[in-house]
């Protein structure tokens, strides 16, 4: 008969707890059969040789008629007899004892207690410490129908469950020794389906949004878990995807507007002249050209990038654009110096990861007097990539501002610049998707330090 699967965490609970269960009343049950301390039956060998030795003394005494002379007689042998061998005792019917064995009487009480608690006619045997005691066996001597019992040295070591139920200490030392594989077994079978759910929650805390059907196999409470995991991610995936085609639609009907008031300015212009109001509709309508198009951009970076992931040396990242940006630097009379790039790899989208770095080191370049400075270092299991200048730099109370969408700081800096605001907040949505930070602080050079922290792909 074939057991049905258990694949409930409760049943297979049960089950092992139902198992031990079993196990130890089997023990407990064949223990009674084993335990020589307690009266049973004689092995069929041993039987056999006490037969023996009783029709030896039956025929040996024959025609003798005094049971006293037989008693003496059969003592003196037993005081000359070889150790090892077995003490013999008779009684009659009554359970009266005969024998006269000196050096044997220590085992009196036992055999008395053995001859008060021995029934029927089948012969028993029972150990008394280090004392074997068997018997009755039916002999006839002088005449007398008597029982004869035998008395051996117990030099066997007493059975293991025995010594085991003797010593708690052992006896607790088996049942762990016993329960620990089913234990290990239970809680390898517990962790593997918690753990495959730990890897994919570290999945999903990196960005990378897989539905991962394994989580669906194994225990019912396990499956059940996987498949509202499954679906969460599943849910996420469509909300984040329809979020970014959203903000892509939305951009790009607005240009339709925007380049219908450009044109009707440009018109407006030409029919009426210059004039300064017709300029600041024209500068404020490139300015928003400019934002849509970032916002454009930011758009086409997002959407999908979430399951667009793939494992990349980091010098195919970023090995080019740091050579670009350098000689882009020396171009303006500004030096930039980059560390050495780690042999690492990394994982995540490869476009969102290089566009976050070169707009902090394009920024830098830009806002910079005369010098940039790029560190590139790994650490334990994170990438770490700090980028300064010595520019006119960010103030103290304006440093985690500077990643909101379209916030523009209050300085030079940002004033000359004319951008819409979005540059450091797509780096910021980049590396945050990437499971990394992005701060801001005081350079040591004088201006604005950046530090980029990713974790890194073994």
């Amino acid at each position: 008969m074939r057991l049905p699967k258990i694949s409930s965490l409760y049943g297979r609970i049960f089950a092992i707890f139902w198992f031990t269960m079993l196990m130890v009343l089997i023990a407990v049950l064949y223990l009674s059969h084993l335990d020589p301390r307690k009266q049973h039956n004689i092995p069929t060998h041993e039987i056999i040789k006490y037969e023996r030795i009783r029709d030896f003394i039956q025929n040996k005494y024959r025609d003798q008629n005094n049971i006293d002379r037989i008693i003496d007689e059969l003592s003196r042998r037993a005081r000359a007899a070889k150790p090892g061998r077995p003490s013999l005792f008779l009684t009659n019917s009554s359970g009266t004892i005969f024998t006269k064995h000196s050096r044997r009487t220590v085992y009196l009480r036992e055999f008395r207690n053995f001859v008060t608690g021995v029934s029927g006619d089948k012969p028993k045997q029972r150990l008394y410490g280090h004392f074997l005691i068997a018997g009755p066996f039916k002999v006839k001597l002088a005449n007398q129908d008597l029982l004869l019992f035998f008395g051996t040295k117990w030099d066997r070591p007493p059975p293991f469950l025995l010594r085991l139920f003797d010593k708690p200490f052992q006896l607790l030392l088996a049942v762990m020794g016993v329960s620990t594989p089913f234990l290990l077994w239970l809680a390898w079978a517990l962790s593997q389906p918690a753990r495959k759910l730990e890897k994919a929650a570290q999945r999903v805390a990196k960005g990378e949004f897989v539905v991962d059907y394994d989580l669906e196999k194994g225990m019912s409470e396990f499956q059940q878990t996987g498949k509202s995991f499954n679906q969460m991610v599943e849910a996420v995936n469509h909300m984040i995807s329809g979020q970014q085609r959203l903000l892509s639609d939305i951009s790009h009907e607005l240009r339709s507007p925007l380049t219908r008031l450009r044109m009707a300015n440009a018109l407006a212009t030409r029919k009426l002249g210059e004039s300064s109001e017709l300029s600041r509709v024209d500068t404020e309508a490139q300015r928003l050209e400019q934002m849509i198009g970032e916002l454009l951009e930011l758009s086409r970076m997002q959407a999908d990038s979430h399951l667009e992931r793939e494992t990349q040396p980091i010098s195919s990242l970023w090995e080019e654009i740091l050579s670009d940006a350098q000689f882009e630097a020396e171009q303006m009379g500004k030096a930039l110096h980059y560390s050495p790039i780690p042999d690492l790899s990394i994982s995540g989208n490869p476009k969102l990861l290089m566009s976050a770095v070169e707009n902090i080191i394009r920024n830098a370049i830009y806002y910079g007097k005369d010098q940039v400075s790029i560190n590139i270092l790994a650490h334990q299991d994170n990438l770490h990539i700090s980028v300064e200048d010595n520019g006119d730099g960010v103030p103290e109370n304006e440093m985690q501002d500077i990643f909101r969408p379209f916030y523009r700081v209050s300085t030079a800096r940002d004033r000359n610049s004319g951008g819409a605001g979005l540059g450091l907040a797509i780096t910021e949505s980049a590396i945050r998707q990437h499971n990394g930070t992005i701060v801001a602080s005081r350079s040591g050079l004088g201006g604005l330090k950046v530090d980029i922290r990713l974790p890194i792909h073994h």
